[in-house]
């Protein structure tokens, strides 16, 4: 199984003092040291942390292909098309949210159009979206290279089952249930992803997923044998804090093999 680094809060640090402090490109140096497979990052439309500078240093210098996260914005995706990340990954995007929140609308209008000017680039596509069959069937009709399932749900299910979360001003209070019924809303979940994989990769629809995934939960999602690769931000580089980013990313490396 593969590991995809997002560093996007590596810029969203740099951004809280506007110093080029940490260096987003020598974090892309470190990942590829600690024997990461690709760097993820998010391009906003309001550019909150990566910029189109950290996109266009990071696809040139990097030795580590670029997944391009992106809405459908017309700008974004002209810059995406003038680049020519390894992949796009397109996402949902609204302005007020903390990160994303949700799959895709794969009925947008303009998503199909989208798909085919990055693949006449030879970019590969990916869409980010909420694990059902229903998801999948859309995506194998607009023609994507691959899915990224939304692990949203079943991240938020374990952190209040297995962390102190519920005791916090974070909790998150639609999950503040009994421990049997997080219990059998976590199986459930698993199963879902489990599901929704293998009917993807019956169609040779190429699968990854991220969302919420750390060091305590990923172990799970690891044994869903249809899922090849695994993108990862938040956790990686919160621990980096404590240890360094490479022997943060080495961690999550070992966790998935």
């Amino acid at each position: 199984m593969k590991l995809g680094v997002n560093l996007d809060h590596i810029a969203v640090l740099r951004e809280a003092r506007r110093v080029n402090d940490p260096n987003l490109l020598m974090a892309c140096f470190e990942a590829n040291l600690a024997g990461a497979n690709q760097i993820t990052l998010h391009l906003r439309e309001d550019r909150r942390h990566s910029d189109d500078e950290d996109i266009k240093n990071a696809i040139i210098h990097s030795n580590l292909p670029i997944n391009l996260e992106c809405s459908t914005s017309e700008d974004i995706i002209n810059l995406a098309l003038n680049l020519k990340p390894f992949r796009a990954t397109i996402v949902p995007e609204k302005r007020q949210e903390l990160t994303t929140e949700g799959g895709l609308n794969l009925k947008n209008k303009n998503l199909k159009n989208c798909i085919k000017k990055l693949q006449d680039k030879e970019i590969e596509v990916s869409l980010f979206i909420d694990p059902s069959k229903e998801n999948i069937d859309l995506a194998l009709e607009l023609g994507a290279n691959w899915v990224e399932l939304h692990t949203g749900e079943y991240a938020n299910i374990s952190l209040m089952l297995n962390s102190n979360l519920s005791h916090t001003k974070y909790k998150i209070k639609e999950l503040d249930k009994s421990r049997k019924e997080l219990k059998d809303m976590l199986n459930g979940e698993l199963i879902r992803l489990s599901e929704v994989a293998s009917y993807a990769n019956r169609f040779n629809l190429l699968v990854a997923a991220g969302h919420g995934l750390n060091y305590q939960n990923v172990s799970e999602i690891v044994k869903i044998k249809d899922i090849i690769e695994l993108n990862i931000g938040q956790s990686i580089v919160a621990r980096s804090v404590f240890v360094g980013l490479k022997n943060a990313i080495k961690e999550m490396r070992e966790l998935i093999k």
